[in-house]
């Protein structure tokens, strides 16, 4: 028997908004955390990994769109940034920093891309529900059921057979849709690969030199990227089909 559980679209426009206006704030809070490095004007923080985070769980639009949002606030000189680099509002997206922070909403547009679950060949539309309308979350409480006449047909379960060492074992997931790690794992490489080429675009737009810009810019950040990956990947594939299914 199915249950399906109707949200109505300004229910769900409110839950969205709320996502992106707590996602902006989640990295401004990650913005706090600083070191500051000797020899480079680039602090380390936890901005590039909350990006990422934020941007896996919510999906690539809304993710894109938070951070957008972030920057916004940041410009217009509240304290979302990190409050080492001595400059403020607008002026620190032209600063030594601002390469990394123009790069966030295409690296959270990126991260939820490749973290969205129905990210799968032969899955369709958001939890390859394709006949799910926004706002329309259901599940199916009998797995070997066959649709009948008069019954909402579940795109997800169409038959026992199918679903036999199939079953993911992240209740969020379709069944099929196996445990994402591989293209998680991608999308935060691929997150993290684009802030650090912002970042190393604008330093060496303003050092005049590549060389100088990977060196205070990138070589003192590896090792903690590593450490960045190792931590969100289990998050996001836990945390993101629950997530986007609300949303």
């Amino acid at each position: 028997m199915e249950r399906a559980l109707v949200i109505g679209h300004w229910t769900l426009d409110i839950r969205r908004a709320a996502a992106v206006v707590l996602g902006a704030l989640i990295v401004a809070a990650a913005a706090q955390v600083s070191i500051p490095l000797p020899g480079t004007p680039v602090p380390m923080t936890l901005q590039p990994m909350a990006v990422l985070l934020v941007g896996g769980l919510l999906g690539a639009p809304l993710g894109a769109l938070s951070m957008i949002l972030y920057l916004a606030m940041g410009a217009a000189g509240l304290p979302v940034f990190t409050p080492t680099v001595p400059l403020v509002g607008f002026a620190r997206l032209f600063g030594p920093t601002g390469g990394y922070l123009l790069a966030y909403p295409i690296a959270a547009y990126a991260a939820g891309w490749f973290s969205d679950p129905a990210r799968k060949r032969g899955v369709v539309g958001r939890f390859s529900d394709p006949g799910r309308q926004p706002g329309v979350v259901s599940r199916l409480s009998d797995p070997g059921r066959q649709p009948g006449v008069g019954e909402n047909q579940d795109s997800w379960a169409p038959n026992r057979k199918q679903q036999v060492g199939s079953m993911s074992v992240n209740p969020g997931l379709a069944p099929g849709v196996r445990e994402p790690w591989g293209r998680v794992a991608l999308g935060v490489l691929v997150g993290l690969v684009l802030i650090h080429l912002g970042g190393l675009a604008q330093l060496a737009i303003l050092t005049g030199n590549i060389s100088a810009a990977a060196r205070f810019g990138t070589v003192p950040f590896l090792l903690g990227d590593l450490l960045k990956i190792a931590l969100l990947v289990p998050v996001l594939t836990k945390l993101t089909p629950t997530i986007h299914a609300r949303l």
